[in-house]
């Protein structure tokens, strides 16, 4: 009998947070399973909420908030399969800055209006806390790429940056402290917002409905790979090398180990995890979905 096909994009380029996929295509525990299973990275970020809407795909995974912000009604989630700590890496030596509402410049991937309003609802509720008020006229951002240490580092031709946005901590901030350099990381735990900086596993209604054995076993696999991954460090980092080809390094083992931290090994649905993220971003006027249609993405 021929395995069931599965088609999954990524949210980004692959990296470790996709360890439980990559390790399942990588032993052959998908084949063994009676799955064939083709990983995409996309063009764009949102690329995979349009695939699904249209059935091009079978399984996407992307950040908590983009379940409002691309919400369709044949959606549905999976469950969190990895979550960290996420936020505005400021160097240390701007956060007087920060602290005096003088101008700052923050280095981000995505510079669009939504994205900036978040990164600066962060920074001023941290400054909030503290009895400080920050400007929405202070703090610009500058659209760049991934790389934000190196822009953190060496700026742009317009000048310094003093912070970067859209961070990880299992990656900046390990790669920070790879290269010993100073600086604070605004997440969750220093300004009171809702941690949506994590992965969720999505599928459709439609698509669930039609091949929910297959996407079951895909998930069942999926869990028994992250603990594979997590209760052995050194397979996983063999698995990662050697399916990306990427040469083994001191940075990339200890982003790996960092992230390992962080996989949840099961992976169901939960319409509590980010009732706070839905309540935040109906505040910022960014997503409202109706109660309905909250309950249905679990169903």
């Amino acid at each position: 009998m021929a395995n069931t096909a599965l088609i999954l994009t990524l949210e980004w380029f692959l990296n470790p947070d996709h360890l439980p996929f990559i390790a399942g295509i990588y032993t052959g525990a998908y084949q063994d399973a009676g799955l064939d299973i083709t990983m995409i990275e996309p063009t764009e970020h949102y690329d995979g909420f349009a695939a699904l809407q249209t059935g091009e795909i079978d399984l996407h995974v992307n950040e908590p908030i983009h379940l409002f912000e691309h919400h369709f009604e044949d959606l549905k989630a999976l469950g969190c399969f990895f979550v960290t700590d996420g936020g505005v890496m400021m160097k240390q030596s701007s956060m007087d800055k920060l602290h005096q509402n003088q101008p700052i410049r923050i280095t981000t991937p995505s510079a669009n209006a939504i994205t900036n309003k978040i990164g600066f609802e962060i920074l001023r509720r941290y400054a909030a806390q503290k009895d400080l008020v920050l400007e929405h006229d202070k703090v610009e951002f500058v659209e760049t790429d991934f790389q934000h240490l190196h822009h953190l580092q060496h700026g742009d031709a317009h000048g310094d940056f003093d912070g970067a946005w859209l961070c990880f901590y299992n990656f900046e901030g390990i790669e920070a402290n790879h290269l010993g350099l100073s600086y604070t990381f605004i997440d969750q735990n220093l300004s009171p917002y809702p941690n949506f900086s994590a992965l969720e596993l999505m599928t459709t209604h439609s698509t669930f409905a039609k091949k929910q054995e297959a996407i079951q076993q895909f998930v069942k696999v999926s869990e028994k790979m992250t603990q594979l991954c997590v209760d052995d460090a050194v397979r996983a980092r063999e698995i990662y090398y050697g399916y990306t080809n990427e040469t083994p390094s001191a940075l990339m083992d200890n982003i790996i180990n960092d992230t390992l931290k962080r996989l949840i090994a099961a992976i169901e649905p939960n319409n509590e995890r980010w009732s706070a993220l839905r309540e935040m971003l109906t505040e910022l006027d960014i997503a409202a979905i109706s109660d309905a249609h909250y309950e249905k993405l679990w169903q």
